[in-house]
């Protein structure tokens, strides 16, 4: 393994297209302990998973640095931590939409193809992790938004789980009246989270907000409009809470788990606690609803990349060979409730019996648009949930044309600023 390792390193240094990479590869002989950096494990999964390493590695162990729960929060500590060369950290967990940002800047080592069973992975995860034809990172986790629903509720009045917006927002406002809870909400907190809620309602309504390769704003404003018209509605009308203006991921997950809320957008990884919450038992999930029929969600999910400041990199590229493992990926899914990368793990009999929301999970993974590879891609989710949010309180007197039409304009100067 150790060759191996070796040889893949001299590889990936060789194979770097930037100065940064070049000046650092001095760097690349290196073993010893060292750090993996990732956002708060709300769970508690991911420590286990590191002793098993620790364990057997007792010469190189990992040590687990958490940054905070928030996506934009993360990235900024991260970032300052790299462009001051620092070499704190030497795996780096990142959003599977900073690839080409981390890349482009250096940050990050290109990888050797060939050390990772890729070819076994959910194709659009992998798509993740590639920029301008190199691996930068290697998929650890995906993720695509769920619609969980309150099952013992919709049998009460004789519903079906919706698939289409009309539907959401009829059983909505039912469930709200009959039973004095909540009807609907995601992630409408001004962050990433809230960029990722309006992107799946654009693509859920058949428009989309850039070009895949984030080189082209290619908004309709009609679709986006529509887009924005569903959430808002939902807040003027009332079925969509005004307190989840406030909702990260943690706390939308909180409000559906402890009986407040009819439906709830959110990650796969909230299906674990609800099992052991009041709704135990009472909740199912299906695939996000659209504007006709079944909508598309976000691409999410973990990428593991290798710091171009490590001074341990033999010993991290050992261990992202280790953490994205089809055992590893095992736990993942059963310990932490997070999507795997393996695409037969969906397919698993065992697996469905205990997780029977993986067949629905593939399918949106599957149907799942990515966020755009955009080097800027930070400034782009700030224009949009700075716009939505305003849009979404009230007074609602902004009319939902002119705020798309001004996000369409900051879009196009901040693209055509790269």
């Amino acid at each position: 393994m150790r060759r191996l390792v070796s040889v893949a390193l001299a590889v990936l240094v060789t194979a770097g297209c930037s100065g940064a990479v070049a000046q650092k590869t001095e760097r690349s002989g290196g073993t010893g302990p060292f750090t993996l950096v990732t956002g708060r494990d709300t769970t508690g999964y991911l420590q286990p998973l590191l002793d098993r390493w620790n364990q057997t590695h007792p010469g190189e162990r990992a040590t687990l640095l958490e940054l905070p729960e928030a996506a934009d929060e993360q990235r900024a500590q991260m970032v300052a931590n790299l462009q001051a060369g620092s070499d704190r950290y030497d795996v780096l967990g990142l959003d599977v939409v900073w690839t080409a940002e981390f890349a482009d800047a250096g940050w990050i080592l290109p990888l050797d193809r060939g050390m990772f069973p890729l070819d076994r992975f959910l194709p659009p995860v992998v798509d993740t992790a590639v920029y301008q034809d190199k691996l930068w990172a290697v998929p650890y986790t995906s993720n695509a938004g769920l619609l969980y629903y309150r099952k013992d509720l919709l049998a009460k009045q004789g519903f079906k789980p919706p698939r289409t917006w009309a539907e959401l927002r009829e059983q909505s406002r039912t469930l709200h009246d009959t039973y004095g809870i909540g009807g609907y909400a995601g992630q409408f907190l001004a962050y990433e989270g809230l960029t990722v809620n309006f992107t799946e309602a654009v693509q859920s309504a058949g428009g989309q907000i850039l070009s895949p390769d984030g080189t082209r704003v290619t908004m309709d404003v009609t679709k986006a409009k529509t887009g924005l018209d569903f959430l808002v509605g939902g807040f003027r009308e009332g079925w969509i809470p005004q307190e989840s203006l406030s909702f990260k991921e943690e706390e939308s997950r909180l409000a559906f788990q402890e009986g407040r809320l009819a439906f709830a957008r959110n990650w796969p990884h909230a299906y674990g606690p609800a099992t052991a919450s009041a709704v135990a038992g009472k909740f199912g999930v299906t695939r996000l609803p659209g504007l006709n029929g079944p909508g598309s969600s976000s691409l999410g999910g973990i990428n593991l990349a290798l710091s171009a400041y490590s001074k341990r990199q033999k010993s991290a590229l050992d261990f992202i060979r280790y953490f994205t493992s089809l055992e590893n990926q095992r736990r993942v899914l059963v310990d932490g409730s997070f999507p795997p990368v393996w695409a037969e793990l969906y397919d698993d009999p065992g697996l469905i019996k205990r997780f029977p929301y993986l067949p629905v999970l593939k399918q949106s993974i599957l149907s799942a648009q990515p966020r755009p590879a955009s080097d800027n891609y930070n400034q782009v989710s700030l224009v949009i949930a700075s716009a939505v949010s305003n849009a979404l309180t009230p007074p609602f007197e902004e009319a939902g044309d002119d705020v798309v039409a001004s996000m369409k304009g900051q879009l196009n100067e901040i693209i055509r600023a790269r």
